[in-house]
C-alpha cells in the first residue's frame, strides 16, 4: 500500500511536471523549472527507499530524497520573494545557497559519516522498505534550516498581503497553503501514527497549486506582456544589433516598415551591409556618439516612423543595440493640423490679450491724468517724468554694468505714470494749495506714497504679470525715499529701498528743479544739475550717478522742448 502511494504521488508529480513544461513560458522564473525538476527527482527517491531490498539501495533513495528536502525549501523561498516582489540581496542569497548546499552534503555522507545520521539500519516492514536511523547534529540544523525558511516565507507573504498593492492577494493566499501544509506534513510524519510519509503528499499539493499561481504569473508582469503584446500585434517593429553594428535579426512589422532590412545579412558587419548605411547604421553610430539623440523621425511612402535607438538587454546585460519603430502618420497629421489651428488661436488670443492691455495702460494714464488735473502745481508732471525715467533707462541698458533684464526696464518704465497715484487721497485744500506746505499740510502731503501703493496693488491684483504688479507698487510706494534713510513714508536706506524707486527718484525731483510750479519758477539746468549731483550718495543712489550724467544731455534737450511749446 505505502510502494502504491509514493508510485502515484510520484506519477501525479511527473504529470505536474509535464504540465509545467508544456505552459513554460520564457518569462517564468528559474526558481520555478528548477522546483518541477527537483520534486519528480525526490519522489522517485521515495518510490526507490520503498522498494529497497538492502540498506545500500535505501541509502542511495535517502541522499535522492534530501535533494528535494533541502533545496526545494530553498527555490520555494527564492519563489515566494520574487512573486512577492521583494528583492533579496545577492549575498543573502549566496549564504542560503551555501548553508543549504553544506546540509546536503552532510546529507549524502549518511553511511560514511555520523555527522547527519549517528546510526542507521535497514528492515522490511509489511513489503516495504524503512530506514531507520537516530539523527546527528546536522540534522539538527537541518530543522533549523526548515523553520528559517518557513519563517521567511511566512513573513513574507503576510508583509505583502497587508503592505504591498502590487501583489495579487489571490496569489498570496495560495501560496499559504503549501506553505502550511509542507510543515504540517514534515512534523506530522515524526509525531502522527501514519504508515507513510505525508512530505512528498506536500509536495504535489505545492506543485499544483504553484500551476495555477503560474497561470497568471505573466498578466502581473506589465513589462513582458507589454513587450508580448506589441510583438504580436504587429504595429510595433523591432530590430537588433549587436555592439559592432552586426544585425541579429528584426519582425516582420520592422522589415515592412524599412524594407532595407530584408537585405541585411545577419551576423555580418557593417561593410557586408552597407545599404544600411544611410540609415540604421547612422542612427546607430549616433546614439553609440550621443544619447540624447535617441529617436529618430524617418519619412518613406507617405508614412512617418518614429524611431526609438535603445540598448539591447539580455537579462541585466547590455548586449547591443535596438530599434523601436512605430507608425505614427496618423499622429503627424494630426499634430500638424492642431499646430495650425493653435497658430491661429495664439494669434487671436494675442491680439486680444494686447487689446487688453492697452486698454488697462490707458485706465491707468487716464487715471494718472484725473490725478494730475486735480494738482494745479504738477501740469504736464506725468509726462515729462515718464520720459526722463525713459531717459535713464536707456542710458543704465547701454551702458550694461547693472545687468538689467529688458523685462525690468520695460516695466519700470511703464510703471512711471503710477508714482503719484495716491495723491488722488489728498484733500484738495491741500493738494491745489498755491503756496508752500506747512508741516501739517506736509504731512498729510506723505501720505499719498502709502495709499499710491495701496491703489496700485488694487488696481493690479489679480493680474498675470506679476513683476510688473510689484515694480509698480515699489515705484509709487518708495519714490521718496532717499538714499541716507531721512526720506518717507518708511525712512528705507540705502539698497532698501527697490531699485526703480531710486530711478524714479531722479526723474522726480530733476522735473521738480526744471519745471515751474506755482509757488516757484524753474530752475536753470545748470543749478538743477548741481542739486542732483550734491544729492548723490545723500538724497540719489551714487551707483546712479553715472547714468544720469550720460543722461543730461538729452534730458536737457527733452526739457527744452517741452518748454518751447508752453
Amino acid at each position: 500500500m505505502a510502494e502504491l502511494y509514493y508510485t502515484v504521488l510520484f506519477a501525479l508529480s511527473f504529470a505536474c511536471t509535464v504540465t509545467y513544461a508544456c505552459i513554460w513560458h520564457k518569462h517564468f522564473d528559474i526558481y520555478f523549472t528548477l522546483m518541477f525538476t527537483l520534486i519528480p527527482i525526490s519522489l522517485m527517491g521515495y518510490v526507490i527507499m520503498a522498494r529497497a531490498t538492502t540498506l545500500e539501495t535505501a541509502l542511495a533513495a535517502n541522499r535522492i530524497v534530501y535533494i528535494g528536502g533541502c533545496y526545494e525549501l530553498l527555490f520555494v523561498t527564492f519563489s515566494v520573494f520574487s512573486l512577492c516582489r521583494i528583492h533579496l540581496k545577492q549575498i543573502i542569497h549566496a549564504l542560503l545557497l551555501l548553508v543549504t548546499t553544506g546540509v546536503y552534503l552532510s546529507a549524502i555522507t549518511v553511511g560514511e559519516s555520523t555527522v547527519f545520521y549517528r546510526t542507521q539500519t535497514f528492515e522490511i516492514v509489511n513489503g516495504v522498505g524503512v530506514l531507520r536511523k537516530e539523527y546527528g547534529p546536522m540534522h539538527t540544523v537541518f530543522i533549523i534550516m526548515v523553520w528559517v525558511f518557513f519563517t521567511m516565507n511566512i513573513c513574507a507573504l503576510l508583509y505583502s498581503y497587508f503592505k504591498k498593492r502590487d501583489v495579487s492577494n489571490r496569489m498570496i493566499a495560495l501560496l499559504f497553503l503549501p506553505e502550511l501544509l509542507a510543515v504540517f506534513s514534515y512534523f506530522g510524519s515524526k509525531v502522527l501514527p501514519v504508515p507513510v510519509d505525508l512530505t512528498p503528499l506536500s509536495y504535489v499539493v505545492a506543485q499544483c497549486m504553484y500551476l495555477i499561481i503560474i497561470r497568471r504569473i505573466t498578466l502581473f508582469d506589465i513589462d513582458d506582456t507589454v513587450i508580448d503584446s506589441l510583438v504580436q500585434t504587429g504595429n510595433t517593429g523591432f530590430a537588433s544589433f549587436d555592439f559592432k553594428l552586426r544585425y541579429i535579426g528584426s519582425n516582420e512589422t520592422a522589415r515592412r516598415m524599412l524594407p532595407v532590412l530584408k537585405e541585411a545579412s545577419v551576423d555580418r558587419l557593417p561593410e557586408k551591409n552597407a545599404r544600411l548605411s544611410d540609415t540604421v547604421l547612422k542612427w546607430l553610430a549616433d546614439f553609440k556618439t550621443d544619447h540624447q539623440r535617441s529617436q529618430v523621425r524617418y519619412e518613406s511612402d507617405g508614412h512617418v516612423y518614429i524611431i526609438h535607438v535603445q540598448y539591447l538587454y539580455t537579462g541585466m546585460k547590455r548586449r547591443g543595440y535596438q530599434l523601436v519603430m512605430n507608425d505614427d502618420t496618423e499622429n503627424q497629421r494630426y499634430i500638424s493640423l492642431m499646430g495650425r489651428f493653435n497658430t491661429e488661436l495664439q494669434s487671436r488670443v494675442a491680439q486680444q490679450t494686447a487689446h487688453m492691455r492697452e486698454m488697462h495702460d490707458h485706465l491707468i494714464l487716464s487715471m494718472a491724468a484725473m490725478v494730475e488735473s486735480r494738482d494745479n502745481s504738477t501740469g504736464g508732471h506725468i509726462k515729462r517724468t515718464s520720459a526722463a525715467v525713459r531717459i535713464l533707462i536707456d542710458e543704465m541698458k547701454q551702458d550694461g554694468t547693472l545687468g538689467l533684464t529688458d523685462s525690468f526696464c520695460d516695466r519700470v518704465i511703464k510703471a512711471a505714470p503710477m508714482h503719484d497715484l495716491g495723491k488722488i487721497a489728498v484733500d484738495d485744500a491741500v493738494l491745489r494749495k498755491p503756496g508752500r506746505f506747512t508741516p501739517e499740510e506736509f504731512e498729510k502731503m506723505k501720505a499719498h506714497a502709502a495709499e499710491g501703493a495701496r491703489i496700485v496693488h488694487q488696481i493690479l491684483e489679480g493680474t498675470d504679470d506679476d513683476e510688473f504688479h510689484v515694480i509698480a507698487e515699489n515705484v509709487a510706494h518708495f519714490h521718496h525715499e532717499r538714499w541716507d534713510g531721512s526720506g518717507y513714508p518708511m525712512g528705507l536706506k540705502g539698497e532698501q529701498i527697490p531699485l526703480e524707486a531710486r530711478i524714479m527718484a531722479i526723474a522726480d525731483v530733476y522735473d521738480a528743479l526744471v519745471s515751474r510750479r506755482v509757488y516757484k519758477d524753474s530752475m536753470s539746468f545748470e543749478q538743477a544739475d548741481r542739486i542732483i549731483m550734491e544729492g548723490m550718495g545723500k538724497h540719489f543712489d551714487k551707483r546712479l550717478e553715472p547714468f544720469y550724467v550720460a543722461a543730461r544731455p538729452r534730458l536737457e534737450e527733452f526739457y527744452r522742448r517741452e518748454q518751447a511749446e508752453q
